[in-house]
């Protein structure tokens, strides 16, 4: 079923590195789909501290090349960054061989939280086994510092909801009861996103982020 991991890594190259030493009264939380060959569009929020220096960093720094302002359904200010530089030419002065960094965006892992700290990121997310983790930890053993924090095995068929968040849940179980997910639907996206007081966007990536962790949990282990 996999191994739940939060981790520390250290190396200066990472983005908003930067960011986070000129701002270090800020906190920068980053949700980002890595390719095998490039960095894709960032989206960060900032959780602490003030948004408009931050603003400014990105004004400045070289790794940005331009951001938007994005609505969630919290007031915490978020932004969609798109890079200025590809993963090689960001991290290639600082880790030994750009190429394994990018064969780890293809690994059986799902990182879902990542926050920026002055000298790295602390992740967490999903790993399939401990080979695969052990895959992350060596080479940025190798390139930086790897820290362990945090290691549990994935919830199995019997506590589906390990490792949901409260608000998942809650989405989860509120489109349950409002007939979301009947045949046909007697409640639409936009009404369940009402009641529960957030954007059907919002809505949205919280149900998928819900039901995906659900078929990891139960889905997987019926066919295994």
């Amino acid at each position: 079923m996999g191994l739940l991991a939060e981790y520390e890594i250290t190396c200066e190259g990472l983005p908003f590195v930067v960011i986070a030493r000129e701002v270090p009264e800020a906190t920068l939380e980053l949700e980002f789909h890595p390719s095998e060959t490039q960095y894709t569009a960032f989206l960060v929020r900032v959780t602490e501290g003030p948004a408009g220096a931050v603003e400014d960093a990105f004004d400045s720094g070289a790794f940005v090349a331009e951001y938007v302002p994005v609505e969630r359904e919290e007031e915490t200010p978020c932004y969609r960054v798109q890079p200025a530089v590809s993963m090689g030419d960001q991290l290639g002065a600082y880790v030994d061989d750009v190429s394994e960094l990018q064969a780890l965006a293809a690994a059986d892992a799902d990182i879902d939280r990542m926050r920026v700290t002055q000298t790295g990121w602390i992740q967490s997310g999903w790993f399939a086994d401990r080979e695969t983790l052990d895959r992350f930890r060596s080479f940025w053993q190798r390139n930086g510092t790897f820290t362990l924090r945090r290691l549990s095995p994935a919830g199995d068929a019997g506590d589906a909801d390990a490792g949901l968040t409260g608000r998942q849940r809650e989405a989860l179980l509120t489109a349950h009861e409002m007939g979301y997910f009947e045949i046909p639907r007697t409640a639409s996206l936009e009404e369940v996103a009402s009641e529960l007081d957030i954007t059907a966007s919002s809505l949205s990536e919280r149900l998928r982020r819900g039901q995906s962790h659900l078929v990891d949990t139960v889905v997987s282990y019926s066919i295994e």
